[in-house]
Parts: structure tokens; sequence; C-alpha cells
């Protein structure tokens, strides 16, 4: 064989292997909490990124990091280091656990590929890492609406916390203690639950004696609807305002439409009780997709991927291209206007909702915009 059907050949043989690696679409791994204690919140951020995903042209797959860091190590390092090479992954759909991304952001540093979530704990921003971007208003935001409806609006001027100590309760107790006490309203009492805790009278006990005139919750969803349900059955007819966590559909199904009023939260949104065309078209999309209503954290987290998808649209080919959108873009979403406040924040507003107690969907009665004036 002569020397030219050699090199022909092998040039045909290169420029095959080199269209058919062009030719691999770019991947999302989605890592999220759908077993364990934050199950609830964590399908709806795994519906909500699903749903931006499917028929995009980008391939995804999930995995359940659980509840523990070394699940979510462990996924995060497969997702990145199985199968294609990982320079097809441009960014990660990482969990909403706290303590997960906590133990995920040296990782995402070292593989250099930026992760979008919807974790409220306020420390994930404050790492200095350049590849974290939170599409939920952090608590530095729903904090700072959640106290300052509750003193402003409802006049509050003896308020008791009681939050999850996990990092997110954490969080957004030392939140609401630095907006409380700015308001001029410090807590008369406070004290932190663990996830595994069911009795909720003892501490529902010492908040009646602490003659406090409100409530204000910083819990997941199952303690959250635990203690409005026996703070309601031993009387506790004070005004209740929950985190995040209550203003899930599936939460508020946990309690009687009785027992919801008088009970208000902070969110990012509600797409549940939006009325404009395009939120009703999701909600629409959604229920038909899972059979359920959606929440904030899957509005949040379809909105962060329909992010993703629109820098892909705009040409980014990287995860340094998707991370250098990201930073330095404006993206108009579904439930409020995203950009990064140089640290990954990209969520600046927050919403007060509210249960009449003959119903469980839920009304909008406050919008706290730009809260951080990014904007």
């Amino acid at each position: 064989m002569s020397a030219l059907p050699r090199v022909f050949i092998v040039a045909t043989a290169l420029l095959a292997t080199l269209t058919a690696a062009a030719a691999e679409p770019l991947r999302i791994p989605v890592l999220v909490p759908i077993t364990g204690f934050l199950a609830l919140e964590g399908t709806s951020q795994r519906n909500g990124a699903e749903l931006a995903l499917r028929g995009s042209g980008v391939d995804f797959d999930v995995n359940d990091t659980a509840t523990s860091p070394e699940i979510a190590v462990n996924a995060f390092e497969r997702a990145l280091t199985s199968g294609r090479a990982r320079d097809d992954v441009i960014a990660v759909v990482a969990p909403m656990l706290g303590t997960q991304m906590l133990a995920l952001i040296p990782l995402a540093d070292e593989f250099n590929v930026p992760m979008v979530t919807v974790s409220g704990t306020a420390r994930i921003t404050e790492l200095g890492s350049a590849n974290v971007f939170r599409f939920f208003p952090g608590d530095v935001v729903v904090k700072a609406a959640h106290a300052r409806y509750a003193v402003e609006e409802l006049g509050v001027k003896r308020p008791a916390v009681i939050f999850q100590t996990t990092a997110y309760g954490q969080s957004g107790r030392a939140e609401l203690d630095r907006n409380l006490t700015a308001l001029g309203r410090p807590a008369v009492f406070a004290e932190g639950l663990d996830v595994s805790v069911k009795d909720m009278l003892p501490v529902l006990s010492k908040v009646r004696e602490s003659g406090a005139d409100a409530l204000l919750l910083h819990l997941h969803s199952g303690p959250t609807a635990l203690v409005v349900r026996q703070a309601r059955a031993m009387g506790l007819d004070i005004p209740i305002i929950a985190g995040s966590a209550m203003h899930q559909p599936e939460t508020a199904a946990l309690l009687a439409p009785s027992e919801l009023a008088g009970v208000c939260a902070e969110s990012g949104a509600s797409p549940i009780s939006e009325s404009d065309p395009a939120t009703r078209a999701f909600a629409d999309a959604y229920r038909t997709a899972f059979d359920r209503e959606p929440d904030a954290f899957a509005l949040g987290q379809y909105d962060g991927v329909q992010m993703l998808l629109a820098a892909v649209r705009a040409g980014a080919k990287s995860a340094a291209d998707i991370r250098a959108y990201l930073a330095s873009r404006r993206y108009r979403g579904l439930a409020m206007t995203y950009a990064s406040d140089g640290k990954g924040n990209m969520a600046h507003s927050a919403v007060i909702l509210c249960y009449s107690g003959d119903s469980r969907v839920p009304v909008i009665v406050k919008r706290y915009e730009n809260l951080t004036g990014i904007l």
C-alpha cells in the first residue's frame, strides 16, 4: 500500500473520531437528595431540573445524594469521572442540603465546574468559590423578609424562634437573630431541634411560657408541619411565620386547612399562587409531568437550568463558558430576575404568603423586591 492511502486512512479515521467527539452532547449531572429527611424538597429540586432539561439536547442523569455529605461527594466524583470524558460536563445541579454543598465546593473547584443549586445555607457563597451559583434567595434575603413581615406588617413585639440544628437551620437562625435585633425586636426565646424530634410539645410549652406574641420557624418540611399541628392542638393561638418549607404544597397537605389559619411563610416564590400566563404554563407542565404541585424549589431550579440552557444557546460549550455567563449576565426567569452579586448569589427577592384557613393554596401578601440592591 502506498503512503498516500495510509495517510488518507489515518486522516479519515481521525476526522471521524473528532466528528464523533464533537457530536457528543453536553452533560449536566443532577445530584439531589430524594431520600431521607429532605426528600420532599429534594424531589422538587430534581423535578424542576428535569422539566427544564427534557428535550433540551443536553444529557443529564439523576443521582440521589440522600442526606449524607459522603454520599454527595461520591456521587459528584462518579458523575465527573465515569463514562465519557469529563469535558462534556458543563455544570452540575447540586444538592440543596447545606452540609452537602459545603462538602462539594472543594471538589467543584478541583474539577473547575460550576454548580447550580437552590440551597438556602448562607455560608455556601461566603467561601470564595467561583463555582457556586444559588438560584433560591439565601437566608440573607429571605430572613430579612421573614423578620420584616413579622415586625413591620404584623406588629410582633416578642418573637420566639424555633430552628433546625442542621447547617440550614443554624444559618437561618443567625440571619433571623441579626434582622430581629436590627428591627429592635430580638427573640424572647430560641431553641434548635434535631430533625428526628417528633414531639414538639416541650418546645412549644417553652414558647408559651416565654410570653411570645408570634412564632417564627426555620425548619424542614416534616418538622414544620408537626410544629403547626401541635401548636394548634395545644391552643397556642399566636401567628406562625414559617420558613420556606411551609410554602410547599406537600407540607400544606400534611395539615388540615383549618390548622393553617394564621400561618404565613417566606419563600422565593409560590408558583401555585401566581396568575401570570408563563408561571401558570410552568405549573400545568409540572403537574402533567410529575402528578404533583410545583413549589419554589422546583421553580428556582427550573429557572437556574434554563439560564444554563440560555448560555448554551448563546454559544457556551464548556464549563468555563457557563461559569463566565452565569457570573456576568442577567436572566429573567419565571420567579424573578437573576444576577450574580459576585459571590454566586443569583436571587435577590422574596415573597410572604399566608393561608386563609379554608384552603391549602396560599395567597402572596407581600413582595420584597431586590433586597440586596444588586439589580
